[in-house]
């Protein structure tokens, strides 16, 4: 992966370690409870890693588990895995290249938390097989994670956390893209 912070070896390396912690309530801020932002950061992380690397999240389910922590959702699956009928865009600008998103926005800076958790979602699919960043993601100021994997020999998603300005200050992004099929390797 290409990262600011961090690096691919940590997803092979830890992604035990992180998949042990990721149980309900396993991801914490510096052992303590959380409240208000904390809790929703926590709640968001863990919802985004238990469901946006699942090629059957739909839109209606992303604001079933997704919203419901408190977080901002922008969701779009133009192609679906399943029977789904397809979601359009409704937030953001679909990026070139993408049939879906599955983001998730949160007040404060909780960009370690959204990390470890991130990582972990990964791991939990099985998603460990490092691709190039394709040239259109670039890492900003607040980027703490930004990496491509392969989804099948055809398919990559990029993964980018992080913080940037938001609605009431400092936000932690985290969101998947998957890109639309690439031609076949012969």
């Amino acid at each position: 992966m290409t990262v600011q912070s961090r690096t691919l070896p940590i997803v092979r390396s830890a992604a035990c370690g992180f998949l042990a912690i990721l149980c309900i309530g396993g991801i914490t801020s510096q052992g303590r409870a959380q409240t208000g932002d904390g809790a929703i950061a926590q709640a968001a992380s863990e919802a985004f890693a238990a469901h946006c690397f699942s090629p059957f999240m739909t839109a209606g389910r992303a604001q079933e588990v997704l919203a419901a922590t408190g977080a901002r959702v922008d969701f779009y699956d133009l192609d679906p895995f399943s029977n789904a009928a397809p979601s359009p865009v409704t937030g953001r600008a679909a990026t070139q290249g993408t049939d879906r998103r599955c983001e998730v926005a949160f007040d404060g800076d909780h960009a370690e938390l959204a990390v470890s958790a991130a990582v972990a979602g990964l791991q939990m699919e099985g998603i460990d097989t490092v691709a190039p960043v394709p040239d259109r993601y670039r890492p900003t100021d607040g980027t703490a994670l930004l990496g491509a994997l392969f989804l099948n020999p055809r398919r990559i998603a990029v993964v980018h956390v992080g913080t940037r300005p938001g609605p009431r200050g400092v936000e932690t992004f985290m969101f998947v893209e998957r890109m639309t099929p690439l031609e076949p390797v012969e």
